[in-house]
């Protein structure tokens, strides 16, 4: 059993690439509930229950009070952005939360100023920044590293957890310089074209001793060279793609069709977004990446391989719809053609009104306090046990990503109970039933 590090220091950095609509809404999420003005509804840390031992015990307590977390009155916040300005500027662009919520907490959002942002239109076409890093790609990297630094610095910082909230990049397959970390270092020197600005930041990231998730679909710390790098440094990484509206849903619904054994025909899913997000995504080569994580969750979970005669058929079918007068209100329809008993055909259809941000904030939160509990556990590289923050999990390259949602809770669970030295859980149940 592992044994859980000491209590958490009384401060923690959070730094985010990208303080648009998602990373604003946390960070004035996280300064509302400080301040009493609401609750951290959607976050495992801070709402989550464990159970501990067995049912008969009755010990059920709060994941906070049993895991070393930083509390939320010890979190500093920072990041980078390509539009300048402050978090209060940030929220009225996103026009995610309420202007009477955000004029109570608005000289603690005036304070939070973004460093300029490491970009390359050429992955993110939709986009025209006002405030980005010159230079190679070497010299944004060095130029992110000795921005983390500062920020310790001035905060009086000796943790530093990053969480990429950026806008979608291109879709792009590893190459060459993403291979081995010789070849990426040589390709940050050479100005490599292939080098993105998330992979910037991840690099940058671990070289620092500082834990990343990725909350994009973008390459980034799972291309080979950052995967060594993060075992190199001893720094955990996770990712990627928050789990948020639609796919949140399928990896709830296409569980129960394979523990019923009840067949789908196809799957057709559409969204309509009108905040930065749906504008990028509105572009085919950044949608190709959205969709790669999105496309892989059926297959995953209903494994047509193994039953080709319920799924093996399967149409499914993703879109994504710019529509600027939602905003940030995303609405997700899904229609779902699933056969019962003698291939009788029914349908289910779902529609998610949901708040993009409003359900990526908690994640954002959750990853940070996770990652870092991670790293002062001696945890390296990929986190899988965090899977159920993410659309498309990084894996070892020899297993396949788990989606089910309920799996994934179960898994995140025991690793908890398993760093705090708690004894693990499978739900067996023998011992209430057998004879003593």
């Amino acid at each position: 059993m592992s044994t859980a590090p000491q209590a958490a220091a009384e401060k923690l950095g959070i730094l985010l690439p990208g303080m648009g609509a998602v990373g604003s809404t946390v960070i004035a999420g996280v300064l509302a509930i400080r301040a009493g003005l609401g609750q951290p509804i959607g976050s495992l840390t801070q709402m989550g229950r464990i159970r501990l031992g067995k049912r008969t015990e009755k010990r059920n307590p709060l994941i906070q009070d049993v895991v070393p977390l930083t509390g939320l009155d010890g979190l500093v916040f920072g990041g980078w952005d390509i539009f300048g300005g402050d978090m209060y500027d940030a929220c009225q662009t996103a026009k995610v939360l309420d202007g009477t919520l955000l004029e109570q907490i608005k000289d603690e959002l005036q304070a939070i100023k973004p460093f300029p942002g490491a970009f390359d239109p050429s992955f993110v076409k939709r986009l025209n920044g006002t405030d980005m890093k010159q230079g190679t790609r070497r010299e944004m990297a060095e130029a992110v590293r000795e921005d983390i630094r500062q920020f310790k610095a001035t905060h009086g910082l000796e943790r530093v957890v990053m969480v990429n909230c950026c806008s979608t990049e291109i879709y792009i397959e590893p190459s060459d310089v993403h291979m081995s970390i010789e070849a990426f270092e040589a390709g940050l020197d050479a100005d490599e074209k292939l080098i993105s600005p998330a992979m910037i930041y991840a690099y940058a990231a671990i070289k620092e001793g500082v834990p990343y998730a990725n909350g994009t679909p973008s390459l980034a710390a799972d291309i080979p060279a950052l995967v060594d790098l993060a075992h190199q440094h001893v720094v955990p990484t996770g990712g990627k793609d928050f789990k948020t509206g639609q796919t949140l849903m399928k990896t709830v619904l296409a569980p129960m069709f394979k523990a019923r054994m009840l067949g789908v025909k196809g799957w057709f899913s559409t969204n309509i977004l009108g905040n930065r997000d749906g504008e990028v995504l509105d572009e085919p080569e950044n949608f190709k990446s959205k969709e790669k994580t999105k496309l892989g969750v059926l297959d995953n979970i209903l494994q047509p391989e193994l039953h080709p005669e319920l799924y093996g058929d399967l149409y499914h079918k993703v879109r994504i719809n710019y529509y600027p007068p939602r905003g940030d209100d995303k609405e997700g329809w899904d229609n779902i053609d699933i056969m019962g008993w003698l291939g009788y055909p029914m349908q289910i259809k779902v529609d998610f009104l949901c708040r993009d941000s409003i359900l990526a904030a908690p994640i954002v939160l959750d990853l940070a306090l996770f990652l870092d509990f991670a790293s002062r556990c001696g945890k390296r590289g990929v986190q899988e046990w965090l899977s159920f923050y993410w659309k498309s999990p990084i894996t070892a390259p020899s297993v396949y990503p788990e989606h089910d949602l309920f799996v994934q809770l179960s898994k995140l669970k025991n690793n908890l109970r398993h760093m705090i030295g708690e004894e693990l859980i499978t739900h067996l149940g023998v011992e209430y039933y057998e004879d003593n």
